[in-house]
């Protein structure tokens, strides 16, 4: 990547904002043509997240700080607003697209007309995901978390219905709370350093004097107790399965990567702030994510066993996916080294794709009654839920042929990465914490021992859990099979595609990981990178004189 402003940097952040803007014109109606501009808007914010991701493979390792960096405003940092690209960023962002469009088309089959404006909020969600992704500044992070938590409170409640608006008011509450916390913690980090730029934070943190540092770690322990709210760490994770299991199913698949923007918060100031050249500060807070992680995979698979519907197993499976990472990443910060953090990282892509295949399985598996839709059945009785009536109308597109084989194969295939068996790529992900962790990754072995066993036993939940759900799926059911929509079955294909290329293509992806895992961990790119950044007025000069290309 060039050395310099990268304009290209702020389209995931316009894309959406202008396309949402533009839709909330458009009358209710004409939802043919809010459903163009939405698929339009995330396929060319996609396009850009790849083109951003190719550029940020450049020379990133080299030291040379060769990092792309926005300055709003023409602001030289710290002072004004800045949008950085490095690997990390580039990768959530390649990942959220990646969700964005068959979320989208999923909806397409009917789900956008059960309320108003989705296609809108929707776009709003993209927005604060891709800004909170790219920003270099706390307060700007706070902004882009509101931004995608107002979309999210919209989006969980499109559609209406008792479980919806019971999930919905705890969800609000909770992640309100969260939102209180963050502007707390940010408030105390500034009183303690007097900037909020991360790049400029990172170079300070070594040198805070003793009277600094404690007000300093309380208000990253303040902060970061917000992001762990909204990565569902245990036990500040009692919100997430009915919120989740709650949501239309294109909702639901989009959230499954709404935890990983308090996982990526975690790991993005994390290694900036206390990572090993953080003087007195480094390794604050990894033995809290270390044993939140593992809590987090326990009380997950826990909660596989124990669910009866496929929504809500789904919803834990989104815990175990974000406590796995969390674990591994606080073992890279306890000095654990970049294999287990790369593998976390390849984990981490693949998991929540198959996850959020899973979610829009959900309700094409459980149209008719029998199998599946028994066991909801009984869980709504349980829980004193409604039916959800509304939720079963999509009548858009053709039917394909081979309902049971297709929504078969398809289940197979996410329970087999989820659970982390051979051959596909969950497999590949485990594989790699593991030999991390067993080669010396945690900094005691019975540490190592521990996780390696809860990696083991939260894949054995999973496959037990998805293989009950499977049986009485598609071996008790006596029923016809459902009739089930090309737009419903198509995006869930395609997730289930890019899970197959992954596997192919695992060598290339945990390079790129692992690549990534080193500059995560050297926070020196990151800060010289941006401190060192030009005005674009002062670049364009030093490019007439010739001193800087």
């Amino acid at each position: 990547m060039t050395v310099g402003p990268e304009h290209l940097i702020i389209a995931p952040i316009l894309i959406p904002f202008f396309a949402g803007a533009l839709m909330l014109v458009y009358d209710e109606r004409q939802r043919r043509a809010k459903q163009t501009i939405s698929l339009a808007a995330a396929a060319a914010s996609l396009l850009v997240a790849i083109e951003l991701l190719i550029r940020s493979k450049g020379n990133a390792l080299t030291g040379n700080n060769d990092i792309g960096f926005y300055l709003l405003g023409d602001w030289a940092a710290p002072y004004g607003i800045a949008l950085v690209i490095d690997r990390l960023s580039a990768m959530m962002l390649v990942l959220t697209g990646l969700l964005s469009l068959p979320a989208l088309i999923y909806a397409a089959a009917g789900w956008h007309r059960q309320g108003q404006h989705f296609h809108s909020m929707f776009q709003f969600l993209l927005m604060g995901l891709n800004g909170a992704f790219l920003t270099g500044d706390l307060f700007n992070l706070f902004v882009f978390f509101e931004v995608l938590l107002a979309a999210s409170y919209g989006l969980l409640l499109h559609g209406g219905g008792q479980l919806r608006v019971r999930g919905g008011l705890h969800y609000i509450a909770v992640n309100l709370t969260g939102s209180l916390l963050f502007l707390i913690g940010v408030s105390l980090i500034y009183g303690a350093t007097g900037t909020l730029n991360m790049a400029h934070l990172s170079n300070m943190v070594p040198v805070l004097s003793s009277a600094e540092r404690p007000l300093f770690h309380a208000g990253a322990a303040i902060m970061g107790l917000a992001f762990l709210i909204k990565a569902g760490i245990w036990p500040l994770s009692f919100w997430l399965p009915t919120a989740y299991m709650a949501g239309a199913a294109p909702v639901a698949a989009m959230f499954a990567v709404m935890t990983k923007v308090g996982v990526y918060a975690l790991l993005r100031l994390g290694f900036l702030l206390f990572g090993p050249t953080a003087g007195a500060s480094a390794g604050f807070g990894a033995q809290v994510m270390i044993a939140g992680g593992m809590a987090t995979v326990t009380f997950g698979f826990l909660g596989v066993l124990a669910s009866q519907g496929l929504g809500r197993m789904a919803a834990h499976l989104v815990l175990i996916s974000s406590g796995t990472v969390l674990a591994a990443a606080g073992v890279a910060m306890a000095g654990g080294g970049t294999e287990i953090l790369g593998a976390a990282l390849f984990y981490l892509l693949s998991s929540t794709l198959a996850v959020s295949a899973l979610f829009l399985l959900i309700e094409p598996m459980s149209r008719e009654e029998g199998g599946i839709a028994s066991l909801l059945a009984l869980t709504a009785d349980a829980y004193g839920l409604d039916e959800r009536e509304e939720d079963r109308q999509p009548e858009v597109g053709l039917a394909i042929p081979g309902t049971l084989a297709v929504l078969g194969l398809s289940f197979s295939a996410c329970g087999i990465v989820l659970a982390g068996l051979p051959p596909l790529s969950g497999f590949v992900g485990k594989l790699g914490m593991l030999q991390g962790l067993l080669a010396g990754g945690a900094a005691t072995p019975a540490l190592s021992w521990a996780l390696a066993a809860l990696l083991i036993l939260s894949g054995l939940a999973t496959m037990i859990g998805l293989v009950r759900v499977g049986i009485q799926t598609f071996w008790t059911g006596d029923s016809d099979p459902p009739r089930v929509m090309a737009l419903e079955i198509a995006p869930v294909m395609t997730l289930i595609a890019l899970l197959l290329f992954l596997t192919v293509k695992a060598d290339v992806a945990l390079g790129y990981m692992q690549d990534t895992a080193e500059a995560v961990m050297r926070p020196k790119i990151y800060a010289e990178g941006l401190l060192g950044a030009p005005r674009a007025a002062d670049a364009e000069q030093m490019s007439d004189e010739g001193v800087w290309p």
